[in-house]
């Protein structure tokens, strides 16, 4: 029987998912757009670092998220000084781990979109007048919508399925921090396999239906 067992997981996963999705976009598509009309010494070095998320263990990425976000680091002090509280353990923590662990998928496909572009196209717009934004609104957007829709989309499927790193950051607190995939880890560990499956289909169904529409977005580029 789906009751509120059922229910407090998916609405958190759905509250995190969505902001950390909407983070991790705005993120990459500034560090891709930037990336993609740029030359310059370490470019290598910097893409690299931007997609370590995607082929690190995500337990090492939520350790890392301790270690540099954690209430002994600067950055977790400072955080602390400003909220009054540290973000480990809280449904931020897990905004952060979906976000980061989503990012590298969001600014690959970016790039991707942005760098398929003619740049010509762009040059042209700008020799009558337009300005960087104007470019980018009337020019790039429309040539590349297809690449960013398909950019969020993945971050979200990306962010929604994360366990590692949101175990290792945010915990499994329930009504808290506790997420469908932490949740139905944890109903396999208590035995409870019938809420187990209700959290598998729910999301294998939602990632079933993202994925159908990057495939019917690339198909038509």
């Amino acid at each position: 029987m789906i009751n509120q067992d059922f229910w407090l997981p998916v609405l958190l996963s759905v509250k995190v998912t969505i902001i950390a999705s909407i983070l991790s976009f705005v993120v990459g598509l500034i560090a891709a757009w930037w990336v993609a009309r740029r030359q310059f010494k370490g470019k290598a070095i910097l893409e690299t670092i931007f997609m370590l998320p995607l082929v690190l263990p995500p337990t090492v990425v939520g350790f890392g998220l301790l270690v540099f976000m954690g209430k002994e680091s600067l950055i977790g002090r400072l955080i602390e000084w400003v909220f009054h509280q540290s973000v480990v353990f809280t449904w931020w923590s897990a905004v952060i781990a979906a976000g980061v662990v989503g990012f590298p998928l969001v600014y690959q496909t970016l790039k991707t979109g942005f760098e398929s572009i003619d740049r010509e196209l762009e040059d042209a717009a700008r020799s009558m007048g337009a300005n960087e934004w104007q470019v980018f609104r009337y020019v790039t957007l429309p040539l590349a919508w297809r690449f960013i829709l398909s950019g969020y989309i993945f971050g979200f499927t990306r962010g929604i399925g994360e366990f590692g790193a949101t175990l290792m950051f945010a915990g499994d607190i329930p009504g808290k921090t506790e997420t469908i995939p932490t949740a139905i880890y944890m109903a396999v560990e208590s035995g409870n396999m019938d809420l187990a499956v209700y959290w598998v289909g729910s999301i294998v169904a939602l990632s079933l239906v993202l994925l159908s529409l990057i495939q019917k977005l690339q198909r038509d580029v």
